[in-house]
């Protein structure tokens, strides 16, 4: 399972830059796998739109029902926007719609081309009370809470329906953050003073395409880091990144979250580089490079979609080690995977309770002196991708 997972990710990865026009020669069970991938990776509308052979009829119809899907999301997801953003005039809330929403807002991409499973929101935080109001006013209600973000929940669900890819019975839940921070993996870079910047009420557009290009960069950062990553994220990067003018990156260069230059930025960009190598300017890797420490940077440079991905099947035991910049962080992290704290461990219980399936997988449910043994031992599989797989697999 983990080389058939390996071996289609990079296989449609490359397919998504570099179309050929002969088919994969897989077996059943690779294609069954590859709709897993593609469905994990966010790239099945993409695929479907981009490829230039048609598969199995089976593969086909997959790619066709989730262009479907992904179209009607959108449009429901559009709706409940400009629901948010008339709303938001009224009760006098200033919400910055972020990244997959404001993708679509500068015209990047068409109608379902990109996956939103959720609805990202920046808010001041004297606007919470306001903005959670009109959520509930468009039928939803705060479901979990946690050191991120808020999430709300429509308030009347179909549950959980645990649907391969998009569906939209699928819930569209919707994040509430008052701060965009990232913990990589024990230092916070927090980048929120260079996104929100706007005080009009309604929904707002992100500052420039500088303080867009440097969310999603921090996001695929941070995703890298716990090996989460996805090519759908990559894709927005390198087709925002022709939009952004000399000035822009000049700008992007120039934002220095607490007084330090863009270290992190040199993993993602590195794995940019290496799926869209046409995307981003050879000077600004480089330029990156100078500050990322030397662990991190040695193995951005080998490292693959499927290493740093949902792809990857494998738990590990301290994912993202080598993004610790001193010794101190290092261990600092390790303590914080044998030994975490109550409010993680309550984070980690009520986030499980929300995926779809995750009860008919025996690992949140054990104790974390357990799961730390298997991590040490077994090598266990990652629940949301074994998940996904189990659905590809027993998909008609």
């Amino acid at each position: 399972m983990a080389a058939a997972l390996r071996k289609t990710t990079e296989s449609l990865a490359r397919e998504l830059v570099d179309p050929t026009n002969q088919a994969p020669s897989w077996t059943e069970f690779e294609w069954r796998i590859a709709r897993a991938a593609a469905a994990m990776q966010g790239v099945s509308s993409l695929l479907r739109a981009g490829l230039r052979w048609q598969g199995p009829d089976s593969w086909h119809r997959f790619l066709d029902e989730q262009q479907h899907q992904s179209i009607l999301r959108h449009l429901e997801i559009k709706r409940l926007l400009a629901e948010i953003d008339s709303l938001a005039r009224c009760e006098g809330a200033a919400i910055v719609a972020l990244k997959g929403a404001a993708l679509y807002g500068n015209g990047i991409y068409a109608a379902g081309e990109r996956p939103m499973a959720d609805i990202d929101l920046l808010i001041r935080e004297e606007d919470m009370r306001a903005t959670a109001r009109l959520l509930e006013r468009c039928g939803y209600e705060a479901a979990l809470a946690s050191r991120r973000h808020v999430v709300f929940r429509p308030r009347i669900s179909k549950g959980l329906t645990g649907h391969l890819g998009e569906h939209i019975d699928n819930p569209i839940k919707i994040e509430l953050h008052t701060k965009l921070a990232e913990e990589l993996p024990i230092e916070t870079v927090d980048i929120t003073r260079f996104v929100l910047t706007h005080s009009t009420p309604g929904l707002n557009p992100y500052p420039s395409a500088a303080s867009l290009m440097l969310h999603l960069l921090l996001h695929a950062a941070n995703n890298m880091r716990a090996r989460a990553v996805r090519l759908i994220q990559l894709h927005d990067i390198a087709l925002l990144a022709p939009r952004l003018r000399a000035d822009d990156w000049e700008e992007l260069l120039a934002m220095r979250p607490h007084g330090q230059p863009l270290w992190w930025a040199f993993a993602p960009l590195c794995l940019i580089a290496r799926y869209f190598p046409a995307a981003i300017p050879p000077a600004l890797s480089v330029d990156r490079d100078t500050m990322c420490p030397w662990l991190l940077r040695n193995r951005a440079r080998r490292q693959l979609l499927s290493d740093v991905s949902w792809s990857n099947l494998r738990i590990a035991a301290f994912p993202g080690l080598e993004w610790s910049r001193t010794p101190l962080q290092g261990l600092a992290f390790i303590k914080s995977r044998i030994w975490p704290t109550r409010e993680a461990r309550t984070e980690l219980s009520e986030s499980a309770s929300h995926i779809p399936g995750a009860a008919a997988v025996p690992w949140y449910g054990i104790s974390h002196g357990a799961r730390i043994l298997r991590w040490v031992f077994t090598h266990p599989p990652r629940v949301q991708t074994l998940l996904s797989v189990r659905a590809a697999l027993t998909q008609d």
